[in-house]
C-alpha cells in the first residue's frame, strides 16, 4: 500500500445501540483522532434510548454513512453491514462507548504506511502494556486472556487480546471475509478467518489505551458471551 497517513482514507465502523449519552462525543474523537482522511460509518442496531433520533438529527453532518437497522441483530450484523459499505484504504472498528480512545489509530495504521507498508491486519491490544494501562477488573481481564490463550492455541497466533474491540483490516481483506456471527461472537470468528495458513495474512499487534465502563455504565458483554466465544473458537478454527 504505497501510502502515507496523511493520504491514507480510514474508514471507522461504529456499531451502535442505545449510546445516547456517548454517541456524540465518540463521533467528535473519531473526527478529531490525528488521521486527516476519516470515513465515518454508523450502523444502528435498532436502538430504542433516543439514539436514532440524535442520528437523524443533529448529529447527522457528523456522519458519512447512517445505516439503520430494523431490528436488533447483534454487534457482529452491524458490522457486517458497515465492513461492505465500506469506502476507504483500511477499515477498523470503533465501539460507540468511550472505551477506546480513536486517538491511537495514528499508530495502529503505522504498519500500513510505514517501513515496508506490509500490514494485513492489525489488533490493537489492552494488554501489551503501551503509555498508557487503566488497571482493568480482574476476572473480566482472566476471562479476556483465558479466550485469547485458547483461540492462539488453535490459530497458532502469538496475540495477547483476542477479543480487542480495535481490529484495523485492508478493506479488500475485511470485505473478503463471510461473517457469519450475529453478537460478540465476531470477535473469535474473524480471528481464526485471519488465521488460516491458505491466507497468509501478515498480521501485526500494537498496544492501546483502554478505559473499562461497567456494567452500570451500559457494558453489554456477558458470561453468555464468553461461552458463545469458546463454541466459536471451536467451530471456525476446527469446522470451516
Amino acid at each position: 500500500m504505497d501510502k502515507t497517513i496523511d493520504t491514507i482514507v480510514l474508514s471507522v465502523v461504529i456499531p451502535c445501540y442505545n449510546e445516547k449519552e456517548t454517541i456524540e462525543t465518540i463521533l467528535d474523537a473519531v473526527r478529531n483522532c490525528g488521521v486527516k482522511n476519516t470515513e465515518i460509518i454508523v450502523v444502528d442496531d435498532c436502538s430504542t434510548d433516543g439514539t436514532r433520533d440524535l442520528l437523524r438529527g443533529p448529529l447527522r453532518g457528523k456522519i458519512d454513512r447512517l445505516i439503520f437497522h430494523k431490528a436488533n441483530q447483534g454487534k457482529g450484523a452491524a458490522l457486517s453491514r458497515g465492513f461492505q459499505a465500506a469506502t476507504g484504504d483500511v477499515v477498523v472498528v470503533q465501539d460507540a462507548d468511550l472505551e477506546y480512545d480513536p486517538k491511537d489509530f495514528v499508530r495502529l495504521l503505522d504498519p500500513f504506511v510505514n517501513g515496508r507498508r506490509d500490514a494485513d491486519v492489525v489488533y490493537g491490544s489492552r494488554y501489551a502494556r503501551g503509555e498508557k494501562y487503566m488497571i482493568k477488573r480482574f476476572y473480566h481481564t482472566a476471562g479476556n486472556k483465558f479466550l485469547t490463550f485458547l483461540s492462539n492455541v488453535f490459530t497458532d497466533l502469538g496475540l495477547t487480546d483476542m477479543e480487542t474491540c480495535y481490529k484495523m483490516f485492508r478493506r479488500e481483506v475485511i470485505q473478503s471475509i463471510a461473517i457469519e456471527e450475529k453478537r460478540f461472537g465476531f470477535e473469535p470468528e474473524i480471528t481464526a478467518k485471519i488465521a488460516k495458513k491458505d491466507k497468509r495474512y501478515r498480521i501485526y499487534e500494537i498496544p492501546i489505551s483502554y478505559y473499562p465502563r461497567s456494567y452500570n455504565e451500559g457494558k453489554k458483554i456477558g458470561v453468555r458471551d464468553g461461552i458463545r466465544a469458546i463454541y466459536c473458537i471451536l467451530k471456525y478454527n476446527l469446522f470451516h
